[in-house]
């Protein structure tokens, strides 16, 4: 049964997957969203001069990638 809460109370978003105030990582969650982020800097960096249509989607692909990483990470 799910819970139902008045729409201006904080705990309606505390569970939600779109929170409306990010919960504070520590040192170690950041330090790991910096590496990932850096290491998809790196990488689009790496093709940044490459046309064609196969660049772009591994372009997106590295972005999403980068996303779904920091998502997980700070789930």
């Amino acid at each position: 049964m799910s819970e139902t809460f008045k729409s201006t109370d904080d705990a309606r978003v505390v569970n939600s997957p779109v929170r409306h105030i990010p919960r504070t990582l520590n040192d170690a969650e950041a330090r790991r969203v910096s590496a990932v982020k850096d290491i998809g800097d790196a990488f689009l960096t790496e093709i940044s001069c490459e046309q064609g249509r196969e660049f772009a989607i591994a372009r997106t692909k590295i972005e999403e990638a980068v996303m779904w990483a920091v998502k997980g990470l700070t789930r």
